[in-house]
């Protein structure tokens, strides 16, 4: 979901619903072997490869005097027991020094296993190291290997060198099959590459066999990214003539992108040329989903287009497609944005009166727009039907609620807000004193009050009436003087 709005308030709502500092989720030093299996140099190694004292060239003096017996089986504990407490440094330094140690008992898989774990870590240095020591070893790359090393690599931005490993995989003693070539090409295509997946296709056709499904998916993914309409079109034809009909994810990813398209060129042909995606599906027996009808929605929401919205909406529940809650909150996001309070409360209610159960993110972020607007009474009916719910996850929404209606007066309700809250036995991050009158500051509307309103500072209003008298009457001068020098 796109947002719009990200004011201070705002953040505060789309917070986890548990305020408490989150837990750091480390593995034991010893999670991956059984208690009862534990062995002594398991433990030894572990507590040298995991502590924070001294430096890289410390820790291999300490490794240098371990007297237990090492094992490959063992190397690969200890990185995996240690892989999420350990710096990656530390890591690579005790995987290395195991290499020396070991020369020739150390086994390809043990060499594979280290490459992945650092891949998952992105550290490029220690990916690079390994793979060099692989290649000069003259050690048999996995493929699993090098899908997760080149989509690491083109994460990081370095596509040209996933590519080189791509095309020197025999000096890995990896063959390019349909696996290796399905894999760079997901790679790249999954950070927008699809020129330069397209050329792997095409200088290896003959090797896609069996995978074809996945590569032309890959590739209507990547012109899609890049909103590149015609390029992805011409992918799905493509797939046509060659027997594969696209499936419910290549006309999504299609329609995505196209809608992207046309939100930055062409608003208006938004929802014209989605429906002819759709129709098109449908001509297919593909049918379109919430998720299909939410892409538009989205985009139309984020260009205000208030009316088509609810048109996409009415059309999609004709066309037998049931709308799920992500539907009617991007409707009712539209509609409270705009400033059609009401209507965008019948959408909620209707989406409760359609048994859907929203997300609580559902009411954070509409709470959080009628906050944002000054419509705090409309965000109390809301947070109302919030807890006829049920969700629960209440602390974030009474933290933004309670501030808000102190700052515009209403300290009775603030107190009520206050009280309700500490029945529930939650944990409030405001503080008590945005209670107090004499604390808290009340910003009043900034509308310059009208005449009719008590305490008016308005101008004088003689001083106003005498002002548009002289000027009527210098027009009515002019105007004699006009007819003398041009008499009829």
């Amino acid at each position: 979901m796109h947002f719009l709005l990200k004011p201070k308030w705002r953040s505060l709502l789309l917070q986890r619903v548990d305020t408490q500092k989150s837990e750091h989720l480390l593995l034991s030093l010893y999670s991956m072997v059984p208690s009862n299996q534990v062995s002594h140099e398991l433990k030894e190694l572990c507590k040298v490869v995991s502590s924070t004292i001294g430096g890289l060239d410390d820790l291999e003096l300490s490794l240098n005097q371990f007297t237990g017996s090492l094992s490959s089986s063992l190397v690969t504990q200890v990185i995996d027991s240690c892989k999420h407490e350990a710096p990656t440094r530390r890591l690579l330094r005790f995987f290395l020094w195991s290499c020396k140690n070991l020369s020739a008992s150390l086994e390809d898989k043990d060499y594979n296993h280290a490459i992945r774990v650092f891949a998952e870590k992105k550290d490029h240095m220690a990916m690079n190291i390994l793979v060099s020591d692989l290649r000069k070893e003259g050690r048999v790359m996995e493929t699993q290997s090098f899908g997760v090393l080149v989509e690491t690599l083109v994460k990081l931005g370095r596509e040209d060198e996933a590519l080189g490993i791509f095309k020197n995989l025999e000096k890995f003693k990896c063959v390019q099959d349909s696996v290796t070539v399905s894999a760079i090409v997901s790679a790249l295509c999954a950070k927008g590459h699809a020129r330069r997946a397209e050329g792997v296709v095409y200088h290896h056709k003959d090797k896609i066999s069996g995978v074809e499904l996945c590569i032309y998916r890959s590739l209507i993914y990547g012109w899609s990214m890049q909103e590149n309409v015609k390029a992805a079109r011409k992918i799905i034809k493509e797939m046509k003539s060659a027997g594969f009909m696209p499936d419910l994810f290549c006309y999504n990813t299609f329609l995505r992108g196209l809608c992207e398209r046309n939100l930055k060129r062409n608003p208006s042909g938004l929802v014209p040329e989605a429906l002819n995606v759709m129709m098109e599906m449908r001509s297919y027996r593909i049918a379109p989903t919430s998720i299909s009808y939410n892409i538009l929605l989205s985009c139309l929401g984020r260009t205000r287009r208030v009316k088509e919205s609810c048109r996409v909406l009415e059309q999609m529940k004709k066309s037998g497609c049931a709308p799920d809650w992500v539907s009617y909150y991007l409707v009712a996001r539209v509609l409270y944005l705009s400033g059609r309070f009401g209507k965008g409360n019948k959408i909620v209610d209707e989406m409760i009166e359609e048994g859907l159960i929203p997300d609580r993110k559902f009411y954070y972020d509409l709470i959080g727009i009628l906050c944002g607007v000054e419509r705090v009474n409309f965000a109390l009916e809301l947070f109302e039907r919030m807890k006829r719910s049920s969700l629960g996850g209440y602390g974030p929404v009474y933290d933004v609620l309670i501030p808000k209606v102190c700052q515009g007066g209403d300290f009775v309700k603030g107190r009520e807000l206050w009280d309700e809250a500490m029945v529930m036995g939650l944990t409030l991050s405001c503080s008590s004193n945005v209670l107090d009158p004499s604390i808290t500051e009340v910003f009043h509307p900034r509308r310059k009050p009208t005449e009719g309103c008590l305490g008016s500072t308005t101008p004088n209003i003689e001083a106003q009436v005498k002002k548009t008298v002289i000027e009527v009457d210098k027009k009515k001068k002019s105007k004699k003087k006009k007819n003398k020098k041009n008499p009829a």
